[in-house]
């Protein structure tokens, strides 16, 4: 999944949302946030509600502004 996120400012605004993220979705890997691309990301092998996410974005006191859903697709090496 894929967040718009407004209202990051530094490092530990990125960390903050992570951590939203995190413990709304505890399945979430490779939980990701950018404050200069205002966004951020994770993937997860479940269904998630958006609405579980954008609440807990908001408790720390961000805009989730859109959340998109996008198929994972695995990189082999060989």
């Amino acid at each position: 999944m894929r967040l718009k996120i407004d209202g990051m400012m530094c490092g530990m605004c990125e960390a903050h949302v992570c951590d939203a993220i995190r413990k709304a979705v505890p399945y979430a890997k490779k939980v990701k946030a950018s404050r200069i691309r205002k966004e951020a990301s994770f993937i997860t092998d479940e269904a998630v509600d958006i609405n579980i996410i954008g609440s807990a974005i908001k408790e720390m006191g961000y805009d989730c502004i859109g959340i998109e859903s996008m198929s994972y697709k695995k990189r082999n090496l060989f």
